[in-house]
């Protein structure tokens, strides 16, 4: 069995998307190809980061153990990890709900045809206050489905005019869901709720990430 760099496993809620506010296992794989300016997992991506080799087998094993029915694969970025979708598969074959938050710059392609209904896409669209916005896949979008979710960070307005223009030019509406999240401390919540009202977003969530504020913003395990 192929082993894997987990740098944190834990049992919290769901901070965002459409599973926020329930039970998920997280399991944070090590290591990321992009370094977005707001990102607030870098300390996951470090090399000196101390990590846990974990088998499929130790990761479902401990999955299990906790009861818990969802599990959220994160990191970094976890598609990177070679062999990764022996994981999902092994997961997702015991009846678990497999949420992949990758970056949106992994072709998905390889996941997807593992046919498994029961494992899902959160991906992110970089906007420009990542500064990574070049490194998307836009091929991406043709894999996508209803269960999927494309998810904005945003940072100021410029950067919702472009997930506007994202949404219509990929004619995301319907096709999967769609959520934008501010950058922490860059731009005020209302301020996206007031572009959605004067664009007139239907179908679109504004969401804030749980965990900030339930805890402190810079707390792990949670």
């Amino acid at each position: 069995m192929s082993k894997y760099e987990v740098v944190e496993k834990f049992v919290s809620i769901n901070g965002e998307g459409t599973k926020a506010g329930q039970l998920a296992v997280f399991i944070r794989f090590k290591g990321c190809n992009l370094n977005c300016k707001y990102c607030d997992t870098k300390w996951a991506n470090e090399q000196e980061t101390p990590s846990q080799p974990m088998t499929e087998k130790e990761i479902l094993d401990y999955v299990l153990s906790t009861g818990v029915k969802n599990v959220t694969l994160t990191g970094g970025e976890p598609l990177l990890r070679e062999g990764i979708e022996n994981v999902i598969t092994v997961l997702a074959e015991n009846n678990l709900n497999i949420e992949i938050e990758t970056n949106g710059s992994v072709y998905l392609d390889k996941i997807r045809k593992l046919h498994k209904e029961n494992v899902t896409f959160t991906m992110d669209y970089k906007l420009s206050c990542s500064g990574m916005e070049a490194a998307m896949n836009l091929d991406n979008f043709d894999i996508l489905n209803s269960n999927d979710t494309v998810k904005f960070v945003a940072g100021c307005r410029e950067d919702l005019i472009k997930a506007k223009q994202i949404i219509e030019k990929y004619n995301l509406y319907g096709k999967c869901n769609l959520y934008i999240s501010p950058v922490f401390g860059m731009i005020e919540p209302e301020e996206i709720v007031n572009f959605m009202k004067e664009n007139v977003m239907n179908d679109v969530n504004m969401q804030i990430q749980l965990h900030k504020i339930i805890w402190s913003p810079d707390k792990k395990g949670v």
